[in-house]
Formats: structure tokens, sequence, C-alpha cells
């Protein structure tokens, strides 16, 4: 456990893949650790399922927030974070990514000066159409300590003109989360087994951003290319959120998840057991990119753009709806047993699983009384 102060350490987040990539900085730092939910993304069936699933304490919940526009998700989140530092002022303040639960986090540290630390600084996806291409540029500007995944990552940073001081290379919290997370070989079976699938026989696919869901168009190029790859000895499975569910039955979309396995939200851990023994994945998520690598799986990413081109070196393709789909998914399953061992062999360029650890050690030296600090 760390030497911090108990709740010293105020731990920013809204959505599931921020709870999923700290959760092992928040084990760490036990105690000390505050985790404050802004309710960006907040249901039982989701966010609620997964604080327990992945044992973290009870956050302190905000209010008003999940549902809304960006800019009120940002500002109702942001006077509540205030009013929450004004009464029980922390070290430091750690946001994760590019969420606009991170971005409020990040705002409320700077306006009570309180140091702020970024996990997952130096993403750059180059695209100004994302929202979250503005997020993580304006986190980075504000963060007194910036933690990036890759080099890569700070190179984006030392070229925006970042004091090198402030970034620490630490690798990505994912891979700790994977590594802990999936589910051992016999419960993976069992898994498997229950869903009636065969391990590398099947496809697995996530469709969840706004630029696939919200666009009628992109939604039926990406769900008749995944039924076209369904065949009577290769199921393809599809976990649908339940904003995808809505945005697919507004659009008269709903006979084309006919020839799919369409099964609701998995928690983290059955989702890495099936991603574990997947023949390909499809996805538009952000971090199923970096999961993939872990994992030794090939991905075929649904997105007009990607922050992390460390994972389309080896492991994964850039597509957009249509067509390409098709092509991509063939191509990486005509390799075969072959594709996957090859995969399985290469290490993730994300790290070593210790980046919780050297974020903890971080966070000591910037928040830690000095005595602490030097007995640390």
């Amino acid at each position: 456990m760390s030497p911090l102060p108990p709740r010293s350490v105020a731990i920013v987040l809204g959505t599931r893949p921020e709870l999923v990539k700290l959760t092992d900085l928040v084990r760490l730092l036990g105690p000390a650790a505050h985790l404050v939910h802004t309710g960006q993304h907040y249901d039982e069936e989701l966010s609620g399922r997964f604080l327990t699933e992945l044992g973290l304490p009870e956050p302190t919940f905000l209010t008003g927030v999940g549902g809304r526009p960006r800019a009120v998700q940002i500002s109702a989140a942001l006077a509540q974070l205030d009013d929450l530092f004004t009464t029980e002022p922390p070290l430091a303040v750690v946001v994760q990514g590019d969420t606009n639960a991170a971005l409020a986090g990040a705002l409320a540290a700077n306006a009570r000066g309180i140091p702020l630390v970024h996990v997952e600084a130096g993403l750059r996806s180059h695209d100004r159409a994302m929202p979250e291409e503005h997020n993580r540029v304006l986190i980075d500007r504000l963060a007194d300590v910036l933690c990036a995944a890759t080099e890569d990552n700070r190179a984006n940073l030392l070229a925006e003109g970042v004091d090198d001081a402030r970034v620490a290379v630490t690798g990505n919290t994912v891979v700790e989360a994977v590594l802990g997370q999936l589910p051992g070989e016999r419960e993976r079976t069992r898994l498997l087994a229950g869903r009636g699938l065969t391990a590398d026989g099947y496809v697995l696919a996530t469709v969840h951003r706004p630029e696939n869901t919200d666009a009628p168009d992109a939604l039926r190029a990406i769900l008749g290319e995944l039924g076209a790859l369904a065949t009577a000895g290769r199921p393809v499975v599809l976990p649908l959120h339940p904003r995808t569910r809505g945005r697919i039955e507004a659009a008269g979309l709903t006979d084309l998840l006919a020839p799919l396995t369409v099964t609701a939200p998995l928690g983290y851990s059955e989702f890495l057991a099936l991603a574990r023994h997947a023949a390909l994945l499809v996805s538009d998520s952000g971090g199923i990119q970096e999961e993939c690598t872990v994992l030794g799986r090939p991905l075929v990413v649904v997105r007009r753009s990607t922050e992390r081109p460390e994972a389309m070196a080896e492991f994964a393709d850039l597509v957009r709806p249509g067509r390409e789909i098709g092509e991509a998914a063939r191509r990486r399953l005509a390799e075969g047993p072959e594709g996957l061992a090859r995969l399985a062999a290469l290490p993730s360029p994300f790290g070593d699983g210790l980046a919780s650890e050297r974020i903890v050690n971080l966070l000591v030296a910037i928040a830690a009384p000095a005595e602490l600090a030097t007995a640390a």
C-alpha cells in the first residue's frame, strides 16, 4: 500500500473503460484512493456490475451528468467537483484517457491548484472531428505529470512543446488489467462451452461509437458486413450495448441482427475470455485495440481514425464502414492457426504490466508529505 494519507488521491472517472484501466492503481493506492464517479456512464447492468466485478470501493457519485450533451456533462461535473475539492481537498487528482469526466477532473484540479496526473497521456488521432481528441489535448496541457504509455506518446507530447520533465513513460495500465482479469484456462473453457462456442471458431464484435451508431448508413454497412461473415461453423458474436440496440431499432435495422449471435453486454472478465479465443475481433473500441495486443488476437478496427497506431503495426487493421470490413476480416481469417500463433508470440507494444506501480511512485513523489516521500 502507498504511504499516502487516506482519501488523499482523488481518482475522477465516469466510464467503464476508466474503471477497468484504473483498477490496479486503486488497489495499489489502498485507503489513499478516493474514487469519484461522475456518472457519465452509469447503470447497474454496466457500470454497477463493473464496480462489483473489479472489486472497487464504493465511489462518491456525482448527479445530473449521464445522458446529457457534452458541454453540460463537463460543466455539471466541474461544478460538483469544485465543491468536493473545496470541502475535501486531495493532495493529487488522477484522470485517465480522454473522456468528458477526465476533462472535468482536470479542470477542477487546475482551478484549485491541485497536482494533476494524466494516465495515458500523449495519444493523438490528429482527427479534430473527435471530441476525445480535444479532451486529451486539453488535459495534457493542464497535467503536472503526464504518464505516457509508449515512447510514441511521449514524442507526441514533446512535439507539442510539453516539458520533458513532466513526462514519464509508464506503459499502459491496460496490460495489468487484462492479465489480472482474464479468467484461467478452465474457467474460459467453461464460459465458451456455456455459449456453445469453440476456441478459434468464432468472430467477436462490438459497436458503440457515435460515428458508427448515429449514422444509419454506417450502422447498416457494419451490421451487413458482420452478417456476411457469419457461417454455420463460424458464428459472429455481438454483445449489444443498450444505446446501440436503440439506434438499430430507430433506424429500422433490426432484421440485420438475424445472422448474428446477439448477447447482452458482457462483464469484463467474460468479454476477455471470449476475446482470448476469438478467431477475429471486429470493433470500434479504443480499449480493444490495446487488449488485442495482450491477448494476441487479430482485430479489424472500424473507425475513421485511431489514436493507437502502435496496434496497427501487427495486430490490427483500420477500416471504414463498408466492404473494407469484410475484406480485412477475411484476410485475417485466412491466416488461420499460423496467423494466431504469430500474434501470440509478439509482445504487446503497451508495456510490461507494471504501469500502475510506476504511477503510484510518481504520485507519492508529488503528493506525499516530505517525510513519507523520503521513506517510500
